[in-house]
């Protein structure tokens, strides 16, 4: 999460110029007629910003303005499709200006890193994962899941230091290059949150995923190869 002291006004201006209409086309495509006759649903999409909120509250906040947590959006989009998804990173991202831990001039640019990205990058997976049209659930854990979770991380993080580095407003450090070795660090647990949440939902809560096909993953193999049927 980058601070607006870091970002010209003009890296800021296009942060919203891209966020605004994202969150527009979001609120349009989302199924709210469902979601109001649904009580499962409402608790569900309440319960996962809960978390998310929750989530971005454990972060380490720099001297310098810029902010480390762990993003999630895999998970939330896998949970909710991507236009709940979008309106539900905007509600904790709402709830962390309320509490001045995020700056209202750079939501904008920290939605696009950190909710848009993720939930693109989350739903080119998922797609990809559908066309292929696997029997196996671990495909769908693994691509839809850890991939796509340890991808969203790495691109958030290099879009955000090439940001740091455009704006020429923070003094990137001497150490810098070593940053590389460092990357696993931060893409594997960002992946193994999401990765274990996903597992979790497929193996107890199947029909809470919105992207995951039960009628094709959850089948029983044995009936397809029996003659008699």
């Amino acid at each position: 999460m980058i601070g607006a002291e870091l970002l010209s006004p003009e890296t800021l201006t296009v942060g919203w110029l891209i966020y605004i209409p994202a969150l527009i086309w979001a609120i349009a495509r989302a199924p709210w007629v469902e979601l109001f006759s649904d009580s499962r649903r409402q608790h569900l999409l309440f319960g996962t910003v809960f978390a998310l909120f929750m989530l971005w509250l454990v972060r380490r906040d720099f001297d310098t303005g810029v902010s480390y947590h762990f993003i999630g959006m895999t998970a939330v989009t896998l949970l909710l499709d991507w236009p709940l998804a979008i309106v539900g990173g905007l509600v904790a991202q709402a709830g962390l200006v309320m509490l001045g831990r995020q700056d209202l001039a750079a939501v904008g640019v920290n939605g696009a890193l950190l909710i848009l990205l993720p939930v693109l990058v989350t739903e080119c997976c998922a797609i990809l994962v559908e066309r292929a049209q696997p029997r196996n659930p671990f495909v769908y854990i693994f691509v839809s899941g850890f991939f796509a979770a340890a991808l969203s991380a790495l691109l958030c993080l290099l879009l955000a230091l090439w940001l740091l580095w455009f704006n020429e407003l923070f003094v990137m450090p001497y150490w810098l290059e070593d940053f590389v070795g460092y990357l696993w660090l931060i893409i594997f647990p960002e992946a193994f949150i999401n990765g274990m949440v996903v597992s979790a939902l497929v193996v107890f809560s199947p029909e809470w995923l919105e992207t995951f096909n039960r009628t094709r993953y959850l089948s029983a193999p044995w009936k397809d190869d029996d003659p008699k049927s």
